[in-house]
């Protein structure tokens, strides 16, 4: 039998999971801000209170979980993760955040709790603006693996020499070029010689 404290701690394993406070998490879903307060919980005499289902429903489809994986966290089966590095798409393109090989290193990194994704170099990144609509909206989170394999047709992170960081998707790569597809139509695609790009990684997950 469910309870109303196992239901909210799942919602509480949400939250924390994607970086978000349960505030932040109802405002993600499209909810008021206020729907997973504390004072919700519970009302002035003392009973308690369930979330709604459409509630649900929504935290589940803004932060891309399966059923199956809210239920282990609403049984406490689901597992922990750990955390990972997170830093603005932006910011991502000024210096002292990467190594050589494209791993995360110094600067002022922040933190969020995800699954264990087998790369213990993954990161995520902070999307800002409307530049990757209507793929990535502003203050979507995407996870990355500088580690994984990139194949054609993988939507990637790319760093050039210069400094600029784009999100795209890889549409062909020869020994000398790297082809990308704009995610957004209103943008162009682009081609870089392989010696310009700093690094290539490729998007595990993405919070749509």
């Amino acid at each position: 039998m469910l309870t109303h404290s196992q239901i909210w701690k799942a919602v509480d394993r949400l939250a924390e999971r994607h970086g978000l406070s349960p505030s932040g998490l109802a405002k993600r879903a499209g909810l008021d801000a206020t729907t997973f307060n504390r004072s919700k919980r519970s009302t002035r005499d003392g009973r308690q209170r369930w979330p709604s289902t459409e509630s649900i429903a929504k935290i589940i489809a803004a932060t891309g979980t399966g059923l199956d994986d809210f239920m282990q966290m609403v049984d406490g089966t689901a597992p922990a993760g750990r955390a990972i590095p997170l830093i603005g798409l932006a910011k991502a393109g000024t210096g002292g955040f990467f190594d050589d090989a494209g791993f995360p290193a110094g600067g002022s990194w922040e933190e969020i709790m995800f699954p264990d994704v087998g790369d213990e170099h993954a990161y995520a990144l902070e999307i800002a603006g409307d530049s990757m609509m209507p793929l990535y909206r502003d203050g979507d989170i995407v996870v990355v693996s500088p580690t994984a394999t990139v194949r054609r047709g993988d939507r990637v992170i790319v760093k050039t020499r210069e400094g600029e960081v784009l999100a795209k998707e890889l549409k062909r790569r020869t020994a000398k070029t790297i082809e990308l597809r704009s995610l957004n139509p209103d943008h162009e695609d682009r081609v870089f010689q392989e010696p310009d790009l700093a690094f290539i990684a490729r998007i595990l997950w993405a919070s749509q």
